[in-house]
């Protein structure tokens, strides 16, 4: 009576409600709320809706030409009519569809020799003589190097009143830089970005010949690196002080003649000589 029953079944173990139960919820991410479709529905395969090269436009694009009935327009401007994506944006994801292999587009000529443009889409990319599981991808086009950042240059002091002839003279001024030393040869950018720096340096009563000489006396004997920099350093540490000011001169006064007694009416006037008046003279 007292042995221990050898047969008996163990209790069953309770399910881990994250990770057998099927009605578990996620710690996070999205939750499904399906419902099963009967009618007006249509199948999508996730090659398409999960697709890792095509935007979402074009993924969104393919499943909207996926449902459409047999004979319905797919043309750009039929599409750009019914959603609020322009045609531009359209016909990129058309073409992105047409390089994966979704869409097919080709010119025929009907008997009477209008040309129309006919559309086929493919709901599943190679599955014509081509193994399943293996769709055709385009190779991928290697991407385009991009050009290194370019540095900006230090700032440089503007001009009290820039004018349009003092800007010009320090254009003039950046250009002739080469001349004397080919090493100072500046591209279009560099000459805007330090023509308002010579125009400080022309607006303090310095001539064109001294402020070249400022730019281009004790370069370095080595090969200038960035020599819009160089320049733009110059032009701010070695910027001169502004000229004292001189306050204007004021004009001399006009002399005042003596008075004269008119040879003819005898009326006085002021004149350096004797002689008429204005009247007499005009009469």
């Amino acid at each position: 009576m007292d042995t221990e029953n050898p047969n008996a079944r163990s209790r069953p173990q309770s399910r881990l409600p994250g990770k057998n139960h099927p009605q578990a919820r996620p710690d996070s991410g999205v939750v499904h709320d399906s419902a099963r479709h009967t009618e007006n529905f249509t199948v999508i395969g996730n090659h398409l809706a999960q697709h890792e090269e095509l935007s979402l436009l074009a993924i969104g694009l393919g499943c909207h030409i996926q449902s459409l009935p047999k004979g319905s327009p797919v043309g750009i401007k039929s599409l750009a009519d019914r959603f609020p994506e322009g045609p531009t944006r359209i016909a990129a994801a058309l073409r992105e569809l047409e390089a994966h292999g979704y869409l097919r587009r080709t010119r025929e000529r009907r008997p009477g020799g209008q040309v129309v443009t006919r559309t086929v889409f493919c709901n599943k990319p190679g599955h014509r003589g081509a193994p399943a599981g293996s769709p055709r991808r385009p190779a991928r086009r290697p991407a385009p190097e991009k050009p290194p950042p370019r540095r900006h240059l230090p700032a440089v002091p503007q001009p009290a009143a820039p004018s349009p002839g003092i800007l010009r003279a320090a254009v003039d001024v950046l250009a002739g830089l080469r001349r004397l030393d080919p090493r100072l040869l500046l591209s279009a950018t560099d000459t805007e970005h330090l023509a308002p720096g010579v125009a400080a340096w022309l607006e303090r009563d310095l001539p064109p010949s001294a402020v070249r000489r400022a730019l281009t006396d004790r370069l370095p004997a080595e090969p200038l690196a960035r020599p819009a920099a160089l320049l733009a350093h110059r032009l701010t540490a070695q910027l001169p002080p502004p000229p004292p000011f001189r306050p204007p001169v004021p004009p001399a006064p006009e002399p005042r003649h003596p008075w004269q007694t008119c040879d003819t009416c005898d009326r006085a006037f002021r004149a350096p000589a004797p002689g008429q008046c204005r009247d007499c003279r005009t009469g």
